[in-house]
């Protein structure tokens, strides 16, 4: 059930925290944020428990399969995508519009998020994901555990790739749920079409610098940053409210948006590259040096071979070290996952 303070679309005034006794907007703001976030879990709670109980049904693995996927997009995050779909959306139609009809429509936008960081943990080989393990290293212990046959790191990348898969359904569906005016279903779809195209463009691109640092520059990293991150995070987000709000594509809302989306997603990824390097793992919920150890062509780490010196170029093209031997190693993944030996 969506928050009332939300869906009623009440207004909201809420107490000033510490710092910001002088900014009364970002204080309405953070409560208006905190509702909407409210809802959207509360929509997704609802939606994926039935989930989990009618594939329950056909086999009770594969209810424990369903709630790993269901526990993947209920384990945390900041809802962003959603949020910024939320003030695509009310930005056009205002302040009187109330929300229920559109929020399955932005919940969905989590469910395609989750489905992408499921995806990139397997394909980034990454252990731990909003300080939890991934969820195919979750996976694989869980075949240790059971004692089953076969590679167990195989065995969690398979499953979570139809996690992965499955989570995308899941989005396809919820999205269904939302009641819009048949006139605009075509464009709101055409809108979520091209953010999941996108997205994939932009995480191909990504996995092939990592294999072709030769041919990558800092204006590619920048394109991988815009595909990857910039559209399906803030820019495409916003154009899927206005769609919702059934905006048409030549409104100067529309290049506002976009203009605005671009730069603000497209500072979101170098943040992000900065805090993949540098950031506190306790903080970030993820791994630091993750992107140096799979020599990921990141913007951060172009412009360093770019201003590098000879030795210092050296050092950064040097391949990792897979700890138990002391040998280069290329593999994609590292070299030992916690509680097996490959």
């Amino acid at each position: 059930m969506a928050n009332d303070a939300v869906a009623g679309n009440a207004t909201r005034v809420a107490p000033a925290g510490p710092g910001d006794g002088d900014d009364p907007v970002r204080a309405v703001l953070a409560a208006y944020t905190h509702d909407l976030v409210t809802a959207v879990d509360e929509t997704l709670t609802t939606f994926l428990n039935a989930e989990v109980n009618s594939l329950n049904e056909i086999d009770a693995s594969m209810g424990s399969f369903a709630a790993a996927a269901r526990d993947a997009v209920l384990a945390g995050g900041k809802r962003i995508r959603s949020t910024f779909a939320y003030w695509g959306w009310r930005g056009a139609v205002g302040g009187s519009a109330a929300l229920p009809p559109v929020l399955p429509a932005l919940a969905a936008l989590e469910l395609l998020h989750t489905f992408a960081l499921v995806h990139d943990d397997v394909m980034d080989a990454s252990t731990t994901r909003r300080g939890r393990p991934t969820a195919h290293v979750a996976l694989a212990e869980q075949h240790i555990a059971a004692g089953h046959r076969g590679d167990p790191g195989r065995f969690g990348e398979a499953v979570a790739v139809l996690i992965g898969d499955l989570l995308m359904v899941w989005a396809d569906q919820l999205l269904a749920h939302a009641t819009v005016p048949s006139s605009r279903l075509f464009e709101v779809r055409r809108c979520y079409d091209q953010m999941r195209v996108e997205t994939v463009a932009g995480q191909y691109l990504d996995v092939l610098g990592a294999n072709d640092p030769a041919n990558w520059s800092v204006d590619r990293a920048l394109r991988v940053a815009r595909y990857k991150t910039a559209s399906y995070t803030v820019q495409r987000p916003l154009l899927f409210g206005a769609c919702l709000a059934g905006v048409p594509a030549d409104d100067p809302l529309v290049s506002a948006y976009t203009r605005y989306g671009l730069a603000v997603g497209e500072a979101f990824q170098l943040r992000d590259d900065l805090l993949g390097v540098y950031g506190d793992p306790a903080a970030t919920g993820k791994p630091a040096g993750d992107d140096l150890r799979t020599g990921k062509p990141t913007t951060l780490l172009m412009l360093a071979r770019e201003l590098a010196t000879p030795t210092q170029l050296s050092a950064l093209e040097r391949p990792p070290t897979d700890r138990s031997t002391g040998s280069p190693d290329w593999s994609p993944r590292p070299a030992r996952w916690p509680g097996w030996s490959r």
